[in-house]
């Protein structure tokens, strides 16, 4: 049976500078390492994450798991539809904390979990932890950043609500908006998470214009 209760907030709960939840009605709270490692096995597979961004809707973005191909095009393994940018007037300005888009570039990725546990109102279950990046200004750096979706850590989806939106249930298009995470739907990021187990973990995250 799916436990269903609400997860007890972490001990010190601080504001991101990038972002770990969903909507504007799910604030983002601090969250430790996803737990998974990146191993040398998985490296050798030679697969990397690819977001390209979508300037005329940020939320109708792509993100693909590659794989590269030594003196040959790269192939694409999956695609998904992803959002980043909570889709307000800032949500296309990498350096705006909590509203923009990812920085382009390339991060490395840190770990995976299947099951991972970020705290009340945090994010939760299936995620992909990239390092954190300085924006075109210089100055400004987004933390805290995941590839994720909206359920509990167990992977289940909590009850519907009718009018408040769950940052643990996938309800629509509104849930592909973050504050700077890429999102994904459930089912999409079970199927990511599926292609990686088979053709080896990716190692970087390329965010591309």
């Amino acid at each position: 049976m799916a436990i269903r209760h609400r997860i007890a907030p972490l001990a010190a709960v601080l504001a991101l500078a990038g972002g770990l939840t969903a909507t504007a009605a799910a604030p983002a709270t601090a969250a430790p390492p996803a737990s998974g490692k990146t191993t040398e096995a998985a490296a050798a597979g030679g697969t990397y994450l690819s977001f390209d961004k979508n300037q005329s809707d940020p939320g109708d973005s792509r993100l693909s798991l590659m794989k590269s191909v030594p003196d040959a095009r790269d192939t694409v393994l999956a695609t998904y539809r992803a959002g980043s940018g909570d889709g307000g007037p800032d949500g296309k300005n990498e350096c705006a904390t909590s509203q923009g888009w990812l920085p382009n570039g390339t991060y490395q990725v840190l770990a995976h979990d299947a099951h991972y546990n970020g705290g009340d109102q945090g994010v939760n279950g299936k995620v992909i932890h990239v390092q954190d990046k300085v924006c075109e200004n210089g100055r400004t750096t987004r933390a805290e950043l995941f590839v994720h979706s909206e359920m509990w850590p167990e992977g289940s989806q909590a009850d519907p609500q009718p009018g408040k939106d769950s940052p643990y249930r996938w309800e629509g298009a509104d849930d592909y908006r973050s504050l700077g995470c890429i999102k994904l739907s459930p089912a999409d990021i079970t199927h990511l998470f599926t292609q990686a187990g088979r053709h080896g973990w990716p190692t970087e995250l390329k965010v591309v214009s």
